[in-house]
This record gives structure tokens, sequence and C-alpha cells, in this order.
């Protein structure tokens, strides 16, 4: 069962596994495991998307308990009045706060984008970051003898496709586990040190205003135990508080 983060009459959101397709795909025919319907046979009811999540990342996911309610969500997705803020573990030191505005060109797939508009401009795109905590562990990944991690806190104006894993890899900052924009041998060495073989990017807090009631929600999801494991092996378990489950065993792993 997934877990709930919020439900009544109108909305229900969950707290998207890393790994799992938000819907059913050609793309992914042998996929049998899907967010959407998971979320249906739990609730008993029909869903509908109003965003999206990446296969790889993990958290907050909302979803609308009719048609009517999807569309407004959707126009408050579009005119940028929904905030989320995600957290990632990048790779290096980023010492300031600052927003990037990079354009992004479009990322086609060769199958599902094949009829699209190759040649399409790029399309404004707007992120703003924050560094939480760094570490440096006394583990050699490439050339180095000691690798370093910084924890950011990333708050995207814009939509664009992976644009959060862009916008960081633009910096030469990309996130850890990233397995297309990011750096191959450091998501190998989180993967041997710190028992990480996934991607760290998790959408943590939406922020907007119900459609229906017009009051301000605010819905998190706490870190899984991946996360966790990294907090703690890392020293970060008390950076962010709100995200760490109680439960968790505060002395989870060791680093090589």
């Amino acid at each position: 069962m997934l877990e709930i983060l919020y439900q009544d009459e109108h909305l229900v959101a969950v707290n998207k596994p890393a790994g799992w397709l938000v819907h059913r795909s050609w793309l992914d025919r042998h996929e049998s495991v899907f967010v959407m319907q998971t979320v249906r046979d739990q609730i008993g009811q029909h869903v509908f998307t109003v965003h999206r999540l990446d296969r790889p990342t993990s958290g907050v996911l909302l979803m609308a308990l009719s048609s009517e309610v999807a569309h407004l969500l959707s126009q408050q997705f579009e005119q940028h009045q929904v905030q989320k803020t995600y957290h990632a573990v990048v790779r290096g030191f980023v010492n300031d706060a600052a927003t990037l505005d990079y354009p992004l060109t479009q990322e086609r797939d060769k199958i599902a984008d094949k009829f699209s508009d190759a040649d399409k401009a790029p399309q404004p795109a707007l992120t703003h970051y924050r560094p939480l905590a760094q570490v440096e562990m006394p583990v050699a990944i490439g050339r180095y003898d000691s690798a370093r991690y910084t924890l950011m806190e990333l708050q995207p104006e814009t939509g664009r496709k992976h644009q959060l894993r862009r916008h960081m890899t633009h910096l030469r900052h990309p996130i850890i586990g990233d397995s297309k924009h990011g750096d191959l041998r450091q998501n190998r060495g989180m993967a041997q040190h710190f028992s990480c073989p996934r991607l760290m990017l998790h959408a943590s807090h939406l922020r907007l205003n119900h459609p229906v009631s017009g009051q301000p929600l605010q819905i998190s999801a706490r870190w899984d135990q991946t996360w966790q494991g990294v907090m703690s092996q890392f020293g970060w378990l008390e950076v962010v508080p709100e995200l760490v489950r109680v439960e968790f065993p505060a002395a989870y792993g060791q680093a090589s």
C-alpha cells in the first residue's frame, strides 16, 4: 500500500516511491505496478493526474478525484500558482543560494516524440536553489581521495522535462544517481560506499490553495529508508527534521 499524505472528497496525495511509474505507458510494457492504479484500488475510486514525477523521483504526488477538480488543479500548475519544494544530494560543494534562469531545449524521446518539432526554441526554465548542508567523506571516487556532497533545497518555477536534473548539471553539481545527466563515477561510488543506487531527488513539499475551498494547503512527504540512510551517514538527519521518520534508527549505516 502507498502512504496517503492527504485525502478529502476532492483530492488525494501520496508519497510516491522511487522507481514507480505514475501511470501505465506503452513505453514500459513490462511494468505491472503503477501509482494511479494502486491508489485507485486502495481508495476504491478513480483518480486523475494533474502533474507528474519522474520514475526515479520520490515524494508528493497530488491527484484529483474528479475531472472538474483535475481541471482546476491543472490550471494552478499551468499558471505557476503551486509552489514545489524538492531536496537533492549533489556532487561537490555549493556555497551560495541563487536563482538559475537557463532556458532548456526540449528533451525528445526517440519513439514518443518522433513527430514533435525537433527545432523548437529553448523554453524558459527557472529554478531557485539553496544549499542546506555539506560534507566531505573519506572515500576515493574518481581521481580524488575524498568525495564532497551538498544537500540542496530546490524550487522550480517552471516545469520543463528533467528541469532540476538538467539545471544542476549545468551548474556542474549533478544530482547523485542521475543516470542520464549526472556523474556516472559518483553514482557508482554512492552505491558502493553508501548503499544508495538511486536518484537522490525527492519532492518534499507542495503548497497550493485548495481548488474547491480556496484554503491554503501544504502537503509534505517524509524521506524513505534510502534517503534517511544517506542523511544518517552524512550527519544530516537534523538539517530538515520534518522529513525524518521518527521510527527510523538514527544510527543507520556506516560509511565504508
